[in-house]
């Protein structure tokens, strides 16, 4: 198993103030031998980016931050890691917003509220020898005083949904704690637990859904994930769910509100 994060009053928190990606950063301190749980932040990223290297808008008063982890398991295991920083970042921010119970997950790294998108993880890692992992970088983008309009998932702010105020750094803390303890809890637990309250927070499940993938788009119905958190999607017709290991997921339900 891979060890578990300290207290996170002993996880290095460092302040970078303007920089070009908190996940650059990242990779430049992880290959430079940044400790297992160093907690990244910046005010502002120059090119900050998201999933399939898109562009992350990263204006003045957000959250960006990244930690840098070097879980002892192969790559396939991981990719869990991403359902455990989803977990924390809903739960974190449930305690700045008096409505906790309109945070929702998308699979498989955002965090909306009402359906708009309201925070994003990017996990990216490095390779070590045979099928484990050297490093890995998790980034996560919290919209807290604005938000961008041009975008094609509807974005919405911490502060628009009446969010209570707070320092930045605050936020950081609190997200750190709210990671350790999920993390923490994928460690002795397993994935098992972190599927199940992900789940309890998932938008779109057993509804109809469409998924970009990358040579084709699917539509179906959401029936849940697998044990290793891939999406199940079960097409008309089909009595067996397709597995989703990489796409683009768009609820139905939420489209017809937007």
């Amino acid at each position: 198993m891979t060890q578990k994060l300290p207290n996170f009053e002993d996880i290095p928190v460092i302040a970078l103030g303007r920089t070009d990606s908190t996940n650059a950063e990242g990779h430049r301190r992880a290959e430079a031998g940044a400790a297992h749980g160093t907690l990244l932040w910046a005010t502002e990223q120059t090119a900050g980016r998201g999933r399939r290297g898109r562009e992350w808008i990263s204006k003045p008063g957000n959250l960006y931050a990244s930690l840098v982890l070097r879980p002892d398991c192969e790559a396939k295991r991981a990719t869990q890691i991403a359902f455990v920083a989803a977990l924390a970042v809903s739960g974190f921010l449930g305690d700045y917003f008096s409505e906790a119970k309109r945070l929702q997950h998308k699979w498989p790294n955002d965090v909306l509220v009402d359906g708009r998108k309201l925070a994003g993880i990017l996990a990216e890692s490095r390779m070590g020898k045979g099928a484990a992992l050297e490093w890995l970088v998790l980034g996560v983008g919290v919209n807290v005083d604005s938000y961008p309009e041009d975008v094609e998932w509807p974005a919405i702010s911490l502060r628009e949904i009446g969010g209570k105020p707070a320092e930045i750094a605050e936020l950081v803390e609190a997200f750190g704690r709210a990671f350790t303890f999920w993390y923490n809890t994928w460690q002795k637990n397993g994935f098992e637990s972190i599927r199940e309250a992900w789940l309890d927070r998932a938008v779109g499940l057993g509804e109809p859904i469409r998924v970009r993938l990358q040579q084709e788009t699917i539509e179906g119905l959401f029936t849940g994930l697998d044990e290793d958190g891939t999406l199940l999607v079960l097409k008309a017709g089909e009595t067996v769910p397709f597995r989703v290991t990489a796409g683009d997921v768009f609820p139905t339900a939420v489209l017809r509100n937007h």
